[in-house]
C-alpha cells in the first residue's frame, strides 16, 4: 500500500483534499457536498486505498462549523489510527488575502497576528492545495482558530 500525507482544506464549499507522496501533491479529491457528510466518505475510500502517514488541515479561521467538523473528525481519526495530526492558518493556503468572516467584515493576517477588518470590497480569494507540501509551515497545535468573540 502507498504511504501518503492527506491535506484537508474544509472551510469552504468546494472542500478540497490532497493526497501527498513525498510531500508532492499525486491526487486531488474536491467536493460541493457538506463536511459532516462527505469527509466520512472520503476517508473511507483514501484509507481503503493508502496507508496514511500524517493529516493536515486548514484550522481557520473561517466557517465555524466547517472548522470544528474537521477538527473533531480529524482528531477523531488521528487518535484512533495513531496518525500524527498537523495544522496550519488557512492564509497558507490563499496568499495571504482576506477571509471571508461576516458580513462586510473579513479575517486579514498582518505581521504573524489574525485580526477583523471591515473591507468594502474584498479580492475574491480562493484557497489551492500546494504542488509541494512545506512541513516546516505546520504545527502540532492543531487547536481551531475560530477568532470572532461573542456578539453583544
Amino acid at each position: 500500500m502507498l504511504k501518503v500525507d492527506v491535506l484537508c482544506i474544509t472551510l469552504t464549499s468546494p472542500i478540497k483534499i490532497g493526497i501527498y507522496q513525498e510531500n508532492r501533491l499525486i491526487t486531488t479529491i474536491q467536493s460541493d457536498e457538506k463536511s459532516s457528510d462527505v469527509l466520512p466518505v472520503i476517508f473511507k475510500n483514501i484509507l481503503n486505498e493508502y496507508e496514511v502517514e500524517k493529516l493536515f488541515y486548514a484550522n481557520g479561521p473561517g466557517s465555524f462549523m466547517a472548522i470544528k467538523v474537521a477538527y473533531i473528525f480529524l482528531k477523531s481519526l488521528s487518535i484512533l489510527k495513531k496518525i500524527p495530526l498537523f495544522a496550519v492558518d488557512a492564509f497558507y493556503f490563499n496568499k495571504n488575502q482576506p477571509i471571508k468572516a461576516i458580513g462586510k467584515l473579513y479575517f486579514v493576517k498582518i505581521d504573524q497576528e489574525i485580526k477583523t477588518q471591515k473591507i468594502e470590497t474584498a479580492p475574491q480569494s480562493e484557497f489551492t492545495l500546494p504542488d509541494v507540501l512545506d512541513y516546516n509551515e505546520f504545527s502540532t497545535n492543531t487547536t481551531p482558530l475560530y477568532m470572532i468573540g461573542a456578539v453583544g
